[in-house]
Order: structure tokens, then C-alpha cells, then sequence
């Protein structure tokens, strides 16, 4: 006899993302590289992670700003910690064999304001950059709204970025290149230790207790557990920062993620008569190559549409996928505000809360640490946007 979480299992839709995952698989591995085929995997694998761990930035930072319960923000600390621990070496050039760059990106106004945009973006659209392409995987219909806005102002972005490039800024530095890596490493632990106990602190002052991070599955069958049940966060934080590895030694550069949704708006852009080609931003360089190649050609896109079918896939089997046709007008609303502002704010910080914040600061990137604050100062202007438009209740004091 089947049991209870077996038959919540959507197997018409378990066997359409399965097939869909193995032809273009087959497909990618045939007609574009193996590498290529190697990183879609990967992103199937991250999609799996994200859906069944609920592993999230904007949900995560909206319970600390509102309520002070820290335990989404320790884990994502924690992540960072584990992915430096696995980066640094092979970005200090330990393994010579391995050829992987770090994300490094300017440093200055254009990171300033993104980022900060991008903050506000995540509260009003519901989702992060990996939130977004999971939780569309798994059937949320108005995170599809968001994702079309998140692709029309990743693609504003990236026609206005040469002028906010020309505002005050530095060129980009990577601690690893300046101190060496473990020096840089043992630096970057000890902030992030010093950041992990200051959370924890303000949790249990605001809560008086503390909620640990799960680590073990509950009781009961583990290949249950496994396929149908909901994953502790420290098995998102361990899968992700081994995915995470995997990307950087396979792609040669560390996860990122909305590189592709600005290209995706530019090849539209292009197919309606629109010349990106004649953009600063498209006009050389890997942008330009990308612009006129298959778009399953570029190693981000391939990993996005990995992780939405790896998250279709995993929420069929664990019975969770559930689309929401109906939407309200405020919904829509901050669906779109939302997509706007994390696609422009995305590209003028070079990345998001995955390419810019845990890419920058887990390889050794000075921006990455000045996007972690101009976004999170954007997260809690969010919030009371979000409050102000009585999608939330009023914080309490």
C-alpha cells in the first residue's frame, strides 16, 4: 500500500519534467558541449536543493527585520562561510590544474544603488534571484509576473549601466589577490563569525530563546523524508555550497544567475526589432559572443532552466505543486514594481543576492560585502514599503 506522501506525488507532472530534463540534456550534450551538459545537471540539482531546503533571502530577512529571528540569515552566514572555505584554495591557485576566476566587479555607485534597489525588489517580488526560479518551478503563478519584469529591467539595466559605470566608484579588488588566500580566508571567517554571533545576539534579546538550525530530517522513513518531506536548512546550506564548488571548477566561475535574464530580454529585444548589439554593454567582450550565440551556448541560462525543472521536479514528487490562478490587483502590482526593481538592480550591482553576494563575497570580492549592505538597507526600506501598502501588518514595537 502506497503511503500518504507517495500519493500526493503529480506523477503526469513528475514524467513531464523528467522527460523534459533528459532531452535537453541529451540535447545540450550533443549539440552545444558536455561542459554545457554537466552544468545544466547542476542546475537541476540546485533547483532540487532550493525547493526542498525553502532555502530564500527576501523571506529570510523580512523575519529578521520584523521579528529579529535570525536562523534564515545564520544559515545563509553559514553558507558563506563553508563556500569560502571551498573556494579560496582553488581561487588561490592551490590546485593549478583547476583554471576558475573569482566574481569580482567594480566597487562603487553603480553596487551602491543596485543593490539597494535589488533589496526592495525582494520584498516587493516576493523572491531573490534563486527564489524566483524555484518558487516558479514549483507552481507559483505570480512569480512568473515577477520573473517577466525581473527579465525587462535586467535588460533596462544593462542599456543604462555604462552611465552609472562613469559615477564615482573603484576598480574591483579581491582580498585573495591582495593578502593570499588563507590570510584572506582566515579574514573573511572571522568577520563572518563576528557577523553570526551579532545575529544570534539580537535574536535572542528580541525572542529570549533561539531557534536552532535544523540539521536532521524528523522521524520516519528517510527516503520518505528525502523525496517527499521538507529538508533541514544545514542540508541547503552543505548541498548549496558543494553545487556551488561544483559550478566554479565545471563553469569556471562561481553560480550566478541573472546575467542570463538580461540576455534573455536583449535576444527578445532583438527578435522585435530592437539592436542591443548596439548597447555599451552588448557590444563586446562575452556579452556580445553570447548575443549572437544559442542561448543554450551561455552556462547561467542553462543552470536557470536547470533550476526551474529541478525545482518542478522535486515539488511534483513531494506533492507541492500547486499553481494559484487567482491573484489580486495589489499582488500583481508588487509583482511587477518587484520584477523591475530587482532586474535593474541586479545588473547595475553585477549580479544578485547568488552572483553578486554569495559569489563576490565567497570568492574573495570586495563588492560582494558592499552589496550585502546596500541590499539589505534595500530589504528593510522594502519592508515597510511592503507595510505601507498593507501587504504586511504594522511591526510591532
Amino acid at each position: 500500500m502506497k503511503s500518504a506522501a507517495a500519493q500526493l506525488t503529480d506523477q503526469p507532472v513528475v514524467l513531464m519534467a523528467s522527460l523534459t530534463i533528459l532531452g535537453i540534456a541529451l540535447y545540450v550534450q550533443q549539440s552545444i558541449a558536455g561542459l554545457q551538459f554537466l552544468t545544466f545537471l547542476i542546475g537541476v540539482g540546485l533547483g532540487i536543493t532550493l525547493m526542498h531546503a525553502a532555502f530564500g533571502f527576501s523571506g529570510s530577512w523580512r523575519t529578521f527585520i520584523r521579528e529579529r529571528d535570525g536562523r534564515g540569515i545564520r544559515a545563509q552566514l553559514l553558507l558563506l562561510g563553508l563556500t569560502s572555505l571551498l573556494f579560496f584554495p582553488v581561487l588561490g591557485q592551490v590546485f593549478p590544474s583547476i583554471q576558475a576566476s573569482s566574481a569580482l566587479a567594480p566597487v562603487g555607485t553603480s553596487v551602491i544603488v543596485g543593490a539597494f534597489l535589488f533589496g526592495v525588489g525582494m520584498q516587493l517580488g516576493g523572491g531573490c534571484g534563486s527564489g524566483t526560479l524555484y518558487t516558479m518551478g514549483q507552481g507559483q503563478v505570480d512569480m512568473l509576473i515577477t520573473l517577466t519584469f525581473f527579465i525587462i529591467g535586467a535588460t533596462m539595466g544593462s542599456a543604462h549601466l555604462h552611465w552609472w559605470l562613469s559615477l564615482p566608484g573603484y576598480e574591483s579588488l579581491s582580498v585573495i589577490e591582495h593578502f593570499g588566500w588563507w590570510q584572506a580566508l582566515l579574514l573573511q571567517l572571522v568577520l563572518l563569525a563576528a557577523l553570526y554571533v551579532s545575529v544570534r545576539s539580537v535574536d535572542i534579546r528580541r525572542n529570549g530563546k533561539l531557534n536552532s538550525i535544523e540539521w536532521k530530517l524528523p522521524p520516519g522513513n528517510f527516503m520518505q523524508g528525502l523525496i517527499h518531506g521538507q529538508w533541514p536548512l544545514l542540508w541547503g546550506v552543505i548541498g548549496l555550497a558543494l553545487l556551488n564548488l561544483m559550478t566554479l571548477i565545471v563553469a569556471g566561475h562561481p553560480w550566478s544567475i541573472t546575467y542570463a535574464f538580461g540576455l534573455w530580454g536583449a535576444k527578445l529585444w532583438s527578435v522585435v526589432g530592437g539592436d542591443p548589439g548596439s548597447w555599451v554593454y552588448w557590444s563586446s567582450g562575452y556579452p556580445a559572443q553570447s548575443l549572437n550565440s544559442s542561448v543554450l551556448a551561455d552556462a547561467t541560462s542553462v543552470m536557470d532552466f536547470g533550476i526551474i525543472l529541478g525545482a518542478l521536479l522535486a515539488a511534483a514528487l513531494a506533492g507541492k505543486f500547486a499553481p494559484a490562478m487567482k491573484l489580486s490587483r495589489t499582488r500583481i502590482f508588487t509583482a511587477v514594481v518587484g520584477g523591475l526593481l530587482l532586474g535593474y538592480g541586479a545588473r547595475l550591482s553585477f549580479g544578485c543576492n547568488i552572483g553578486a553576494l554569495v559569489g563576490g563575497i565567497s570568492s574573495g570580492s570586495l563588492h560582494g560585502w558592499l552589496w550585502l549592505v546596500a541590499g539589505f538597507c534595500g530589504g528593510i526600506a522594502g519592508v515597510y514599503v511592503r507595510i505601507w501598502l498593507k501587504v504586511d501588518k504594522p511591526m510591532r514595537t
